[in-house]
């Protein structure tokens, strides 16, 4: 009996403490659900409290980069319109007229454009993205069956830049639109035909701009100098290329025709570095001085060049060069006024816009 009355008693002291044990932890875990829901509620409203101000700050920080970008924008075709202005300028100061004589350029002036080093690059890159639309536009006109093309020929006196004119200003254009030709002495083949033979294949074909690093008047002015030729026969060249010229520019082709003058005292800095610098030799040959001593003779010969062929349908224009960065910009605003003169829009394509596009859609 007392053996039973034992096991009661501890059944019932064990229920009572599980009785008083279970409402207990069970309204713990009650309480901690819903601290834990608060918890969760509250974390979760602060992150979207977070997120709301992230949106915020990223959509303050676009307006702020699209406002800047509109001044920037705003600031740069305001500097192109100022460019302009200083172009043309430019343009009429640098075109020969009657009466022009070569020895008498300051090779070391900036005509048309008083800026700063600094000012001159900003301009040229203000510059770029205006020759490289005009440039887009020409090669789109090629693209569609147009004739027009522009050929840029570069002559100059050892050292004068021309080198450095087709990477820094044909550099600001799409080069699939850029044929570049040096003219160096003929080969066998071109040797074989007439002088003209090689610069006719070499013109630009529509769309295209041309650009001729020497060019056809080598064949007046060391064909000349170095007594390559007869008198007679360079002093027939003259008449020749002019008409040559004019075949081509009423075929089309707008044609800029660049000389690059530089000093006798910066042609000598500039050969002494490259004999100075590892970088530089291979841009060296030992004809380069003896070019140098022969100045005076390429002065006269440029000189006649300049009053023969400089034409109302391909004029002549002397750039001083001593200064690099003003001759780089001089000549690409040369290059910006032939293309904005050809006044070219964008093609009207030869198909419905508005079928093609159904077309697409279709596709999805």
């Amino acid at each position: 009996m007392a053996k039973k009355s034992g096991t009661k008693a501890s059944e019932k002291s064990s229920g009572t403490k599980a009785s008083r044990k279970g409402p207990d932890a069970q309204g713990t875990g009650k309480h901690e659900g819903k601290a834990g829901r608060k918890a969760r509620q509250k974390a979760a409203e602060k992150l979207a409290k977070a997120a709301r101000k992230v949106e915020k700050a990223e959509r303050k920080a676009a307006e702020a980069e699209r406002k800047a970008a509109a001044r920037s924008a705003a600031a740069r075709e305001a500097t192109v319109e100022g460019l302009a202005v200083q172009r043309d300028a430019a343009i009429e100061l640098l075109r020969v007229r009657p009466g022009f004589v070569l020895t008498e350029l300051d090779a070391a002036g900036t005509p048309g454009f008083d800026a700063s080093r600094a000012q001159t690059r900003e301009a040229l890159g203000a510059i770029g993205g205006e020759l490289a639309e005009l440039q887009e536009r020409l090669y789109a006109h090629g693209r569609t069956g147009g004739d027009r093309s522009v050929l840029l020929v570069l002559q100059g006196l050892d050292t004068s830049g021309k080198g450095g004119i087709v990477r820094h200003v044909l550099g600001l254009v799409d080069p699939q639109g850029v044929a570049l030709h040096a003219f160096g002495a003929p080969t066998p083949e071109e040797a074989r035909h007439h002088y003209l033979w090689r610069i006719r294949r070499a013109l630009p074909r529509p769309g295209r701009i041309g650009v001729f690093d020497r060019s056809h008047y080598e064949d007046v002015l060391v064909a000349r100098v170095d007594g390559l030729v007869a008198p007679d026969v360079w002093e027939g060249r003259y008449d020749e290329i002019n008409r040559f010229e004019a075949k081509a520019v009423a075929s089309g082709t707008t044609v800029v025709k660049v000389l690059l003058w530089v000093s006798p005292d910066e042609q000598l800095r500039r050969l002494r570095e490259r004999l100075e610098r590892p970088d530089k030799l291979w841009k060296y040959a030992p004809s380069d001085v003896d070019a140098r001593a022969r100045r005076p003779a390429y002065e006269a010969a440029y000189q006649d060049v300049l009053d023969r062929t400089s034409t109302d349908a391909a004029p002549w224009f002397v750039v001083p060069a001593d200064d690099r960065w003003y001759a780089r910009l001089a000549v690409s605003a040369l290059l910006h006024r032939a293309l904005a003169d050809l006044d070219l829009g964008w093609p009207v394509p030869g198909f419905d816009v508005a079928e093609e596009l159904a077309r697409l859609d279709a596709t999805r």
